[in-house]
């Protein structure tokens, strides 16, 4: 029984979670407590415990760590901006007279949103409030709708600059130097957030692709869910016009997005100092959108706070977690399960892949990423496993958890700005079509590794 504390502190900690307790406090409360209770039973060492003001000065000393809330500061000015409404106007117009235009322009700008912004939250309750009043008022499906809106606006989970990608390529790094380590190699490589960037670039392009095609195929088989708008309801301009319009509601962003990804890419910058770019860039574009005041500035500043708040205080209720399940030799059980499978590599990540796709279900991206990930990455990397590979593959399937169902957070935050007649069995159907894109793209990064590993050998050699 005692040889099992690991995993009951683990299954309690997801029952915890799932009553509705504060992630962080759930976490270090949890591991708190039966560190305890190991320690009064004689089989937990307090010593592990010690090890914990390293950790926190380590996570405050971080400095990749630093572009959490400037990446944060410049999504949510550029929400505040009205960015978002000017695409999305803009792409209606042009996509708007063929069956699913409404649908391609929600993608597009989902995809771009998730370039320039990369916040879930802000990025689908816009979509929402601007593009599902007239999909259904055009006579769009409102399930289909709705699954367009949640999973484009997810996008940003795996399209860089994604925050998702900076604490993943943060965990990642020290799991990457533990497994050398283990393996007997003192001067270890390392593998940096540049490096998680452009090998998620490709994947996420493949993955617009597929929601594009998907959109592509219903307006070919089922026109009616998703008609073209009616010649009277077209703006009347000239397609020159419209090209001329697109122009200048597309660069600002696109130069944006160029700057700080490029910069990164390019060897130029490293991810925070690309996201202060990013950041003064944010307050410029909204400057010229007239969408800058002092009042707003502050708005920014708070939300921003908040959100950086929330994902280090997780973070540190992640580590105290980590210290006790290790000193209940949790990692060692994990490593024995996963080593001992028959199938080798294969049969270990697919439990992996498996185990984040159903903690999906119940647990957030940032729970996973800084509870799941530590103790199976240093497993699997020491398997051989290439780590931006890997890193890729738990970046889309993590983006995966925000659209299933019961607990998506994409769901929820749709559901919070739906009209009364869109009900939750609608928005649960719509986005059971992309949970499966999503779990193709992932079938075909694993049989196709280069799609994630080819630019970042070509950039960084």
């Amino acid at each position: 029984m005692l040889e099992y504390m690991a995993l009951f502190m683990f299954l309690v900690a997801c029952l915890v979670l799932m009553s509705g307790y504060p992630v962080a406090l759930s976490l270090a409360g949890t591991a708190l407590g039966f560190a305890l209770i190991g320690n009064a039973m004689g089989h937990f060492d307090a010593a592990f415990l010690a090890a914990l003001p390293n950790r926190l000065f380590g996570i405050m000393t971080n400095e990749t760590l630093i572009a959490v809330p400037l990446f944060v500061f410049m999504g949510v000015m550029l929400e505040r901006s009205r960015v978002a409404e000017k695409l999305l106007d803009t792409m209606s117009a042009l996509f708007g007279a063929m069956p699913g235009g409404l649908g391609f322009s929600v993608t597009l700008v989902g995809m771009l949103l998730a370039a320039s912004t990369g916040i879930i939250g802000a990025t689908v309750v816009t979509m929402g409030l601007l593009s599902l009043p007239t999909m259904l008022k055009r006579g769009y499906s409102p399930s289909l709708a709705c699954g367009t809106i949640c999973a484009s606006g997810t996008l940003g989970q795996i399209i860089p600059p994604s925050i998702v990608l900076i604490l993943l390529g943060d965990v990642l790094s020290s799991a990457y130097q533990q497994a050398q380590l283990d393996m007997g190699i003192f001067s270890p490589e390392t593998i940096s957030v540049g490096d998680l960037f452009a090998g998620a670039l490709l994947p996420g392009l493949m993955l617009v692709s597929l929601y594009l095609g998907y959109l592509l195929i219903m307006a070919l088989l089922k026109p009616e869910t998703m008609p073209a708008l009616a010649a009277t309801e077209r703006a009347e301009q000239s397609r020159g016009q419209l090209f001329k319009q697109a122009m200048l509601v597309l660069v600002p962003p696109l130069a944006l997005i160029i700057a700080v990804l490029g910069s990164i890419l390019a060897g130029i910058a490293t991810p925070t100092e690309a996201a202060s770019v990013g950041a003064m860039g944010a307050i410029l574009l909204a400057v010229s959108q007239r969408q800058f005041n002092l009042q707003r500035l502050r708005e920014v500043m708070q939300s921003t706070t908040r959100v950086t708040s929330m994902v280090f205080l997780i973070f540190i209720g992640a580590s105290i977690f980590s210290l006790v399940f290790r000193g209940f030799g949790g990692d060692e059980m994990v490593e024995a399960f996963l080593t001992g499978l028959p199938g080798g590599v294969f049969s270990a990540m697919l439990v992996v892949m498996l185990l984040m796709f159903l903690l999906g279900f119940v647990l957030d991206f940032i729970e996973i990423t800084f509870v799941v990930v530590p103790i199976v990455g240093p497993i699997l990397l020491t398997m051989g496993i290439d780590p931006v590979w890997l890193g890729v593959m738990i970046a889309i399937n993590l983006q995966t958890s925000f659209l299933t169902p019961p607990f998506g957070f994409a769901l929820f935050y749709l559901r919070g700005v739906t009209p009364a007649e869109v009900t939750t069995a609608h928005i649960y159907k719509g986005v059971m079509p992309f949970i499966l894109i999503q779990l193709l793209a992932l079938g075909i990064l694993a049989f196709w590794p280069d799609l994630a590993t080819w630019l970042p050998e070509q950039i960084y050699g």
